[in-house]
């Protein structure tokens, strides 16, 4: 596995690069508390809110704003990415170990009334006590996180599951920008079979990965989904995932975007491929943040999903500025979803001072602990 660039952060860079990752999380975070909201037939959503169907944050979950699992588990992945770099001056490197013990903890809070304090490995972020909550957590996602086992490629968990619970989580693998392409696309794949086996999953997954790849790194989406169609060609099975997308591309110039295009791309059911297309579509011809979004919650589908992949695909492309501040002031978990943020961009661009083989921070061997 390759490490982030070694190269010397200039201070916009560093500022530019921020700016996305907060925008792919916080972004990611409003599509899925705007499709929470959803949870119904788009005539339903239609006769509820008017012909456009669901237009703003509604009340999920007992509030507004409120997340799903599809949060929860992208933030645990983003944990899991610091803790990689971390743990590296051990002379330990596998960041899917590193992934798969924070989405271990992210587990802990799907059956634990509140932090473990016995725990020595929580760090910060699994002592957040507003994570402790079921949010429609995927089966999958519990089953193959049932007990400690890594689940492989070559031994995957629930080699059957084609839902998109993987697929949801894996935005933070993109934001890895110091890291080659296929490297990044791999370590999706490889994190995707810790729950999910089905190839197509863990395929969707690594494309998603790319793309968000390539926005982050200042490129359009076109050609971040180029690049991803470039990672995909040379893989077993691709061709499910590589048709998706293909599809979603060719949509864009068959007319004004509405939901029953949202919806053929794959937008109605919950399979890891029809889920990306559609996100990568709404990304393409979303007019501003604020449109995209919307189209991608109004169909008959899992609207969660759909949402929370469009906002970090746009979120990563804009920028946080982009993101509508009336839906921000009201996102649950906001203030936990920037501090992760701001954590996982100075590890990225800062960690040489954070931490070494010989002196390290303590403060952030607190938060991340080696463990």
């Amino acid at each position: 596995m390759a490490t982030t660039a070694a190269a010397v952060w200039g201070r916009a860079e560093q500022q530019d690069f921020r700016s996305r990752v907060r925008g792919c999380l916080l972004g990611g975070a409003l599509g899925d508390a705007l499709g929470a909201g959803a949870g119904g037939r788009l005539e339903e959503l239609r006769e509820a809110y008017g012909p456009d169907g669901l237009t703003d944050p509604v009340p999920a979950f007992g509030r507004r704003g409120a997340v799903t699992a599809a949060t929860q588990m992208a933030l645990f992945t983003v944990d899991g990415l610091i803790r990689a770099q971390v743990r590296r001056d051990t002379g330990h490197w596998h960041p899917p170990t590193d992934v798969h013990r924070a989405h271990l903890r992210w587990a802990a809070t799907q059956r634990d009334w509140g932090p473990d304090e016995r725990r020595k490995d929580n760090g910060w972020l699994a002592r957040e006590e507003w994570l402790y909550a079921r949010r429609n957590p995927p089966r999958a996602c519990l089953t193959g996180l049932g007990d400690d086992t890594l689940g492989t490629l070559d031994r995957p968990k629930n080699p059957d599951a084609e839902d998109s619970g993987a697929l949801a989580r894996s935005a933070p693998y993109g934001l890895l920008v110091g890291w080659e392409p296929q490297l990044v696309c791999q370590l999706a794949v490889e994190c995707a079979a810790q729950t999910h086996g089905a190839p197509a999953v863990g395929l969707a997954a690594g494309a998603f990965a790319v793309t968000v790849h390539g926005l982050a790194r200042g490129g359009s989406v076109e050609a971040a989904v180029a690049g991803a169609l470039e990672q995909l060609a040379v893989r077993p099975g691709h061709e499910p995932v590589t048709k998706a997308l293909a599809r979603a591309l060719g949509a864009v110039r068959e007319g004004a975007p509405d939901a029953d295009r949202v919806t053929a791309l794959g937008a109605g059911e919950d399979r890891a491929e029809g889920q990306l297309a559609a996100a990568v579509y709404c990304a393409l011809v979303g007019e501003d943040v604020r449109h995209g979004l919307r189209l991608a919650v109004n169909h008959d589908g899992p609207s969660a999903v759909t949402g929370a992949l469009t906002g970090a695909l746009l979120g990563a492309l804009h920028g946080e500025t982009a993101l509508p501040p009336a839906w921000l002031a009201e996102l649950e978990g906001r203030a936990t979803v920037l501090e992760l943020a701001d954590d996982f961009s100075m590890e990225m661009t800062q960690g040489a001072a954070l931490h070494s083989a010989t002196d390290s921070s303590p403060g952030w061997l607190t938060r991340y602990p080696r463990g």
